[in-house]
């Protein structure tokens, strides 16, 4: 079966893959609305006459190609790879999304010459090496949550389309009593008031860094699987509801629905219910976020910022900060040793036959 000429003999198109489509005492709500307000199978061909092995002609074959086995068992996998936030190969959005403006602003600094400035990176040297406060298991928060709503600025701004549901329609499921003024649905918000809102939520809700990462993979997977658009009208529901999601996702002590309800005054539980539900539904309840997609999220929020000049604070590696790394690298290899005998313990297969391959552990 491992063989790749096999007698599985299929014909030119390949399997289709469907497509998937503790209460706050601060009142809250006038920070945020400050903001407001500014699958089909390949059959092999049934043989005419027994053939013998030697008269096969593989490089003559008309209209038919060997297929391995391997390639038709696990189309899903295959989908998925088209999928950024299931798959780990796969672009985020945000960030080619993010492309456009920043190669526009490149060539009109080339053109207008303008001059770059002072720089305010540090770069480490010989004798200094410059870290900053955030890696992929601690996230700076204040620098996450910047780059997180820069990514759905970006989304909003070079949105595709006005593709929406009503369920995420401000119009339809206003967050405040007060009218909004309709021309606020006709702009894109901009960066600070997104920003704002989200800010207000985290701390008042106070989530971590790694809830706002995966607040924006659930954000990318819901505008992917429900085929829709983030746009001024529905940008504020669908964030909530991510950051609700992903709430109760990461964190252990999750905040209650009826929580936001003391943070948003004018939002009832039960619309906090329904929400929750159709969001779950259009996810078809995938809320799995894998190591390896999580941490592509993070470096592309660092490129991100990178290319936006939102540089991270970088301070000169201290003599104790250097031990407290030694020492979480000790650690860390010392945990990788025991899972290694652990393993080599049990029996291998014969695609593992090769054994375990040990390398040095990168720390970010």
């Amino acid at each position: 079966m491992g063989n790749t000429l096999t007698c599985c003999v299929s014909p030119n198109a390949s399997p289709k893959l469907g497509r998937r489509a503790g209460p706050a005492e601060t009142d809250y709500e006038s920070e945020i609305y400050e903001a407001a307000a500014g699958d089909a199978v390949a059959v092999a061909p049934a043989p005419a006459a027994a053939v013998e092995p030697a008269e096969l002609d593989f490089g003559a074959g008309e209209g038919h190609h060997l297929q391995h086995i391997s390639d038709r068992e696990m189309p899903e996998d295959l989908a998925l790879e088209s999928n950024p936030s299931d798959h780990p190969r796969a672009s985020t959005i945000f960030l080619s999304k993010s492309q456009t403006d920043v190669r526009e602003k490149r060539k009109s600094n080339h053109l207008n010459h303008v001059s770059p400035g002072q720089l305010t990176k540090k770069y480490s040297s010989c004798s200094t090496i410059f870290l900053d406060d955030s890696t992929v298991s601690q996230p700076n928060l204040r620098t996450t949550i910047k780059c997180v709503t820069l990514a759905i600025y970006y989304h909003i701004k070079n949105r595709d389309a006005n593709r929406s549901l009503d369920i995420f329609d401000e119009r339809s499921h206003p967050l405040t009593r007060e009218k909004v003024p309709e021309e606020y649905f006709k702009h894109d918000p901009e960066h600070k008031f997104i920003y704002r809102f989200v800010r207000t939520l985290f701390s008042a809700a106070q989530l971590t860094a790694e809830c706002a990462i995966v607040t924006l993979v659930y954000l990318e997977r819901l505008l992917t699987y429900a085929e829709i658009d983030i746009c001024p009208t529905n940008w504020k529901r669908i964030v909530l509801g991510a950051i609700l999601l992903a709430s109760k996702v990461w964190d252990d002590q999750a905040v209650w629905n009826v929580d936001y309800c003391q943070i948003l005054k004018d939002i009832t539980v039960e619309d906090m219910n329904e929400m929750e539900r159709h969001f779950l539904e259009l996810l078809q309840f995938n809320i799995n976020v894998p190591a390896s997609v999580y941490a592509k999220y993070y470096f592309d929020l660092r490129s991100l910022a990178d290319d936006n000049n939102l540089n991270f604070l970088f301070a000169p590696l201290s003599k104790e900060r250097a031990q407290n790394l030694e020492a979480i690298s000790r650690l860390c290899e010392d945990k990788y040793k025991d899972l290694c005998r652990a393993a080599l313990r049990r029996s291998l297969s014969a695609d593992n036959f090769i054994g375990i391959q040990r390398s040095n552990a990168i720390l970010s």
